[in-house]
């Protein structure tokens, strides 16, 4: 006879055993439990969405977070592991890049199986990583995304992080291969009624996730798409964070990520941490058809245009920049760039900065502000232009949307009549050029568009160099 706390810690063993079968979060916790690890707010929300693949509620599922997040530890090695407890006979295709990297996962996997045999109520029967069997009929796959499947069939596809890297984010062809791979491997190997879930970081708008969101907006395969930026942007964001926090903050706050957002440029964190890739050349301006100089050229006007803000950087917020874009036409009618500053301070800090700004470039160089709206507009303007006493101040109302008065300075850069003076701003410039008008800033392309306004209303026609433009046709 067993005693009765004996009796009462069996009953507990077996309940906490079903309850890990039923609950993929209680599974979750109790496989991490182990690592001192336990799920964080953004891992819960990814443990429901599964659950309810699981379910049988959701049967495609497409969830993008940044690198770091731990998504396929989730969704890669715990989610088939537990899934393949649910029923007997199930079976499993886990799918990535490389045949490489989906035999790490299935490895991960079966380790998870051997240690908690009990909990899950099956083992294995065999430990080849490339294709496995289970004690209860399940089998698993693993698969390298573009490579051929055969043998078996799927009731769960899980394919994660197909796109390698930048490279073959870049590369069409690579691109297409993907999506033939998807179109005729995947969808052929699927069972009746079988679920695919896709996690991934969107590098690039037309990868297998792009693609698959034009086709469900056409009407085709409709998808669960769940997004989690590194940092939130939107009050109506799916963990309900509020502008601006981090998506796991015990890992790594908004202040690290800010300092790795600056390492990694503007394309790149839009991308793998934001989730909204972007072209590389560009929307409005083509990035590869501006040149970049060593020295200034000599030339025939230069101005040093603004846009102006008043707002000091504090905590975790992202306010916007003032931009002073220092630009200059040359006698063969190009445009060069040949200097940025930007800042972030209150309204003390911002005259101090257009005065300074102003001696250092000389007394030849003209001035343009912008003047908002209303009294309080022109009331700025004056005040900053009897602080430039001896300065040529030039000043005008920004009327039609930022994209339009972005356009005719984007003419010039698209055609190679355009070129950067090399410096340490150029990389933040080029890319909110690059960002714009989808960008989370737009400082330094309004203060260039005022910048271009000054020094490009010229009388006659522009002659472009044709040295210039076949160098950057070249570059292009």
């Amino acid at each position: 006879m067993l005693s009765r706390d004996v009796e009462t810690r069996l009953l507990e063993t077996i309940e906490h055993r079903r309850e890990c079968r039923r609950s993929f979060l209680a599974w979750c916790i109790a496989a991490l439990a182990p690592f001192g690890q336990t799920p964080a707010a953004h891992h819960r929300l990814l443990i429901a969405e599964l659950q309810a693949v699981a379910d049988g509620a959701v049967d495609r599922l497409m969830v993008f977070m940044p690198p770091g997040s731990a998504k396929s530890r989730y969704a890669s090695v715990l989610f088939p592991a537990w899934f393949l407890a649910r029923e007997d006979g199930l079976d499993v295709i886990g799918a990535s890049y490389n045949a490489e990297l989906a035999e790490d996962f299935s490895g991960q996997v079966m380790r998870f199986i051997c240690e908690h045999r009990l909990t899950l109520g099956y083992g294995l029967r065999d430990e080849a990583r490339k294709f496995w069997h289970t004690t209860n009929g399940g089998t698993y796959r693993a698969a390298g995304a573009g490579g051929g499947i055969t043998g078996r069939r799927a009731d769960l596809f899980s394919i994660d992080d197909p796109i390698k890297g930048r490279e073959d984010a870049d590369s069409d062809k690579l691109r297409d291969k993907v999506w033939s791979w998807y179109r005729a491997e995947v969808i052929p190997r699927l069972k009746p009624g079988a679920r695919i879930v896709l996690i991934n970081t969107r590098w690039h708008e037309d990868d297998i996730s792009g693609r698959l969101v034009n086709e469900m907006a056409a009407g085709g395969d409709q998808w669960r798409v769940v997004s989690l930026p590194a940092i939130a942007e939107s009050p109506g964001d799916a963990l309900r964070r509020a502008p601006g926090d981090a998506l796991w903050p015990e890992w790594e706050d908004a202040a690290m990520l800010a300092r790795k957002r600056a390492a990694i440029g503007e394309r790149e964190w839009a991308s793998l941490y934001q989730q909204r890739p972007r072209p590389a050349e560009g929307i409005l301006f083509k990035r590869a058809m501006i040149g970049v100089l060593d020295a200034a050229p000599a030339g025939v006007k230069t101005v040093r245009a603004w846009d102006l803000a008043a707002t000091k950087q504090t905590g975790t917020r992202d306010p916007d920049w003032t931009a002073g874009v220092l630009m200059r036409r040359t006698a063969a009618g190009a445009y060069v760039v040949l200097d940025v500053i930007r800042l972030r301070g209150g309204p003390d800090e911002v005259e101090a900065a257009i005065i300074n700004t102003a001696h250092q470039d000389g007394r030849t160089v003209d001035i343009g502000l912008p003047q908002d709206p209303g009294q309080a507009g022109k009331t700025q303007v004056l005040y900053l232009t009897s602080k430039l006493a001896g300065f040529t101040v030039r000043s005008s109302v920004e009327t039609g949307d930022k994209a339009t008065r972005a356009s005719p300075w984007a003419s010039q850069v698209n055609v190679g009549n355009a070129a950067i003076v090399r410096g340490p701003w150029n990389a933040a410039y080029l890319d909110e050029l690059a960002a714009f008008p989808a960008g989370t800033h737009d400082d330094q392309v309004d203060a260039s568009s005022r910048g271009f306004s000054m020094v490009g209303l010229q009388p006659g026609p522009i002659t472009i160099d044709p040295a210039t433009l076949a160098a950057a046709r070249r570059r292009a």
